[in-house]
């Protein structure tokens, strides 16, 4: 499978592989060959140069990138990365799969990814501040509250927001929260949200455990990538009574067979910023971590991590995608096979834009929810995504992943053909 010819500075395997969802999905709604073309590319790429004057004096230049995927439901909805391997094939995925997820889920946005291509870890809070603030005004044209709205995303969070809001508000005259969210409560932002992407994993697990018959006291669950995600999902599975057994961030990975002191290892990650080196547990690498006899596996780090390579050692029941992309197509042919239950990513982890579309309803109107409206309101949203999910699997006799893709896809399309082709 090849990129379209005149997208060649895309390319990659991260853009390829969500090209290939489309056009496997496509080929089963029957979409016209106009209507995926234009679904296969990209509304909108803006790169840009973001030079920074580093703590030394020097002056970096690195480079960034907002994609609008496609904005026919409405707005542009999605986060901001900072990692050394972004480039724009990555984020043009990441944007497509935005489109879906926010389609799938019923809310009113199109989907949009941004990233710099930077290690963040390596910079000072001033130089990150000074890097957002720049990268802002260098793609002021294309964001607004009714335009693309940012959110946090790997390596960005709450601060990233508030600088980016500051930022644009600068510009216009006037203070504008909805332009961002995943920002601080003070200034606008939503009760929830900072969980509400691994709250999400947690309710769309007790759902499917529940199809499965699986109870959840007691499972072993596997989580790698402990950032915002991760470490909530762990927190809320304990909670429940499951057992986390291992979980992983980049650093490496840590595991006991018994179930980790979920509590106790939060305190280690707040003081040494890593997970490594907790000392009521073993070390794990990220490759072994995946292969662990378990019965939930939740990947949530970044795309392309269970591959044809590694799909047959997974020993999981469950696969529960809190990452996006992590699992590539040849990947979850493997899985399909051995019967494992996937959650897919679209509607795993949709529980962070169903509450960035709520803090942005608020900003909007300047009224705010409770904590427990705003939960129960997430919930509401995607157990009804799951079931429409799970009714597809059984009227259409196909996967999960192919359900969800076929809704969102479906509804797209048709807003696409429904409002037609301007000129």
């Amino acid at each position: 499978m090849t990129v379209p010819s005149h997208a060649h500075e895309m390319d990659s395997d991260t853009y390829r592989m969500a090209v290939r969802q489309l056009d496997l999905v496509a080929e089963r709604l029957g979409l016209k060959p106009d209507v995926q073309d234009r679904l296969r590319l990209p509304k909108r790429c803006m790169v840009v140069s973001i030079p920074v004057q580093m703590d030394n004096g020097q002056t970096e230049v690195f480079i960034g990138y907002r994609v609008q995927h496609n904005l026919v439901l409405g707005p542009g909805k999605g986060g901001l990365r900072y990692h050394p391997s972004v480039h724009l094939g990555e984020v043009c995925a990441l944007a497509m799969w935005m489109t879906w997820k926010c389609a799938l889920v019923g809310l009113p946005f199109g989907g949009a990814k941004g990233g710099i291509c930077c290690d963040p870890l390596a910079m000072s809070p001033g130089e990150r501040e000074r890097l957002t603030r720049r990268y802002t005004q260098e793609i002021l044209l294309v964001i607004g509250p009714q335009v693309d709205i940012l959110a946090p995303d790997v390596n960005t969070n709450e601060q990233t927001m508030a600088w980016i809001m500051d930022t644009y508000s600068m510009q216009v005259g006037y203070s504008v929260p909805g332009v961002v969210t995943g920002k601080p409560i003070v200034i606008g932002g939503s009760l929830g949200r900072r969980e509400a992407t691994g709250r999400g994993v947690v309710y769309c697990v007790q759902e499917a455990c529940a199809l499965q018959k699986i109870p959840l006291q007691g499972a072993r669950i596997v989580v790698q990538g402990f950032g915002n995600v991760g470490s909530v999902t762990a927190a809320l599975m304990n909670e429940l009574g499951a057992r986390v057994i291992a979980v992983s961030d980049v650093q490496g990975g840590v595991y006991h067979k018994n179930g980790l002191d979920i509590p106790r290892l939060l305190k280690h990650l707040q003081e040494k910023k890593t997970v490594a080196g907790f000392p009521e547990a073993e070390a794990i690498t990220n490759a072994d971590l995946l292969t662990l006899p378990c019965t939930i596996l939740v990947p949530a780090a970044l795309e392309r991590q269970i591959t044809a390579d590694n799909a047959g050692k997974v020993q999981c029941r469950m696969l529960a995608e809190g990452a996006n992309g992590p699992t590539t197509p040849e990947a979850d042919m493997i899985l399909r096979n051995r019967g494992i239950f996937v959650i897919p990513d679209i509607l795993c982890n949709a529980g962070g834009v169903i509450v960035s579309y709520f803090e942005w309803v608020q900003d909007l109107q300047n009224y705010f929810w409770t904590e427990t409206q705003i939960n129960r309101r997430l919930k509401q949203v995607l157990i009804r995504a799951f079931r429409e999910v799970y009714a597809e699997v059984q009227h259409k006799q196909v996967d999960m992943r192919t359900a969800a893709l076929m809704l969102g896809v479906r509804r797209v399309a048709n807003g696409t053909r429904v409002r037609g082709l301007f000129p």
